[in-house]
C-alpha cells in the first residue's frame, strides 16, 4: 500500500504514514477481524466509512464578538450615590448582580444572627472599602 500524498510504501497494517504523517485510506484492522472472522461495516445514515471520521472544523467568531475585548474587571466598592448608611450594600449589590433592597435584607438578616456577624462584616466593609 502507498500513501496517497506523498507515495511512500507504507506496511499493510499501517495507520499513518511514517514520512508525512497522513492517515492511510483503510479503516483501523480490528482484533475481531483479525483473529479470521468477518468485521460487521460501520454505518453512519446509511453510508459505510472509508476512512477514521474527520471532526467537523467550528468557524472562528466574529470580530466584533465579545470574544475579542477582554472582560471588565469587576471591583467591589461602596457607592455613595445609593447610600442609605455608607453605601456597603449598594457596592455588594453591584458586585453581586442584585437587588440593593435583597442586598440589604440579607445583610439585616445577617446582622440578627447572635454573634452579629453582619454588623462586624458591614463595619470592616466600610472602613476596607474603596470609595467611588
Amino acid at each position: 500500500m502507498f500513501c496517497t500524498q506523498c507515495g511512500t510504501q507504507m506496511g499493510d497494517g499501517a495507520r499513518f504514514c511514517t514520512a508525512c504523517g497522513k492517515p492511510a485510506t483503510h479503516p483501523p484492522v480490528d482484533e475481531f477481524a483479525a483473529s479470521g472472522f468477518p468485521a460487521e461495516p460501520r454505518f453512519d445514515s446509511g453510508r459505510q466509512y472509508a476512512e477514521t471520521p474527520v471532526a467537523e472544523e467550528v468557524p472562528p467568531p466574529p470580530v466584533d464578538s465579545a470574544w475579542t475585548a477582554a472582560p471588565l474587571r469587576k471591583r467591589l466598592r461602596r457607592i455613595p450615590k445609593q447610600k442609605k448608611i455608607a453605601g456597603v450594600c449598594a457596592g455588594f449589590a453591584e458586585y453581586f448582580d442584585m437587588d440593593v433592597t435583597l442586598m440589604r435584607l440579607i445583610w439585616l438578616g445577617l446582622l440578627l444572627i447572635p454573634p452579629h456577624v453582619g454588623l462586624i462584616a458591614y463595619i470592616v466593609a466600610w472602613a476596607v472599602l474603596p470609595k467611588t
